[in-house]
């Protein structure tokens, strides 16, 4: 927390003084000799009051006193405020392996549930895109405020064939409106054809808690689910990575299932056979750390809900140091209003 005016806090030392010299009326009252010699019949008279209702009012006045001078301190501390414009890729593994039921009921099904859970809680204005990817990767609902259309492409979702991490990485970034080129020296541009309004700028902060101020654009980040180690594709997923690490776009990871998770596969003569279908953490740590996102470890549909709420707070909202005198202004005012109303309806006296 920091303050405009941090020498106004000296008036705080009014507290301590405040509680020295309450202590010392309580001390020279407690001297005081009872005169009316018949104590039994004196507390039938008059019935003893908690000592604590007697201390709770002044206690209230001191931290009102408190509160009101920080506020003509003008405070400022940092607080959650919701991003007003945000583009966000849901990036869905749509494997063979999501098919397996390590995850209740089953891969796929959780991934679609808590995907679209996730989309309800984002701000109205943020506009979601989905890519899905298996052999290939492909946009499967170009990024949009339309609600509808996100859920209704997740609800068509099917689990089948191969698993081109890298390729889905890249498909990501040009759902956003970016042009990339992936490879060791790989570099990221805005797509010339692309509107403004349509597409925020290439340059997007990697930190999703970092304040767009006036010459920053709007957040772009991806949420990249995936149960199973890169497969096939023609790129690399740290050549994915390291192209959404030159645009400044955060991947989210989330390794979804277990090491136990195993699907039913036909071989070439026809007969199932068990395939395990390791989730690949590792890989998926790593994309996270080189684009400043975060990785996640979803073993069951439980863990993956919470994933993608925690997720939803954290990209929907971004820190800015804000002036928070009313706050305490108003504290301090309540205090103060409590007080005297509990002095005035224990004693009839206000203070």
């Amino acid at each position: 927390m920091t303050f405009a005016s941090p020498e106004l806090l000296l008036a705080l030392l009014l507290v301590p003084a405040a509680i020295a010299v309450y202590l010392l009326v309580q001390r020279r009252r407690n001297r005081y000799v009872v005169r009316f010699t018949n104590v039994d019949l004196l507390s039938n008279l008059a019935p003893r009051t908690p000592s604590w209702r007697r201390h709770l009012p002044p206690v209230l006045y001191l931290a009102a006193i408190a509160a009101l001078v920080i506020a003509l301190a003008r405070p400022s501390m940092m607080v959650a405020v919701p991003r007003e414009e945000a583009t966000i890729v849901l990036t869905m593994d749509v494997s063979g392996s999501m098919q397996a039921t390590d995850v209740d009921p089953s891969r796929l099904a959780a991934a679609q549930k808590a995907a679209s859970d996730f989309v309800d809680q984002l701000p109205d204005s943020f506009r979601v895109g989905l890519v899905v990817f298996s052999t290939d990767a492909r946009i499967a609902v170009a990024p949009t405020t339309d609600r509808a259309a996100i859920h209704q492409g997740l609800d068509s979702l099917a689990a089948n064939g191969g698993t081109a991490l890298g390729d889905a990485i890249v498909v990501s970034l040009q759902a956003a409106g970016l042009t990339v080129s992936t490879g060791p020296t790989a570099t990221a541009s805005p797509t010339p054809t692309s509107s403004p309004s349509a597409s925020p700028s290439a340059s997007g902060s990697a930190d999703p808690s970092a304040s767009p101020g006036p010459s920053q654009p709007p957040l772009v980040a991806t949420v990249l689910l995936s149960d199973g180690a890169n497969s096939t594709g023609r790129t690399q997923p740290l050549d994915g990575a390291s192209a959404a690490a030159a645009l400044g776009v955060p991947v989210y990871t989330i390794a979804l299932g277990t090491a136990d998770g195993v699907v039913s596969v036909p071989d070439r003569t026809g007969q199932l056979r068990q395939l395990s279908v390791p989730p690949d953490p590792e890989t998926l740590a790593a994309i996270a750390e080189m684009t400043g996102g975060r990785f996640f470890q979803a073993p069951t549909s439980a863990d993956l809900a919470q994933i993608y709420q925690s997720l939803g707070s954290k990209i929907g909202y971004t820190n800015e140091e804000r002036e928070v005198t009313q706050l305490f202004a108003g504290a301090g005012l309540l205090l103060v209003l409590v007080g005297g109303g509990l002095a005035a309806h224990w004693f009839n006296r206000f203070p």
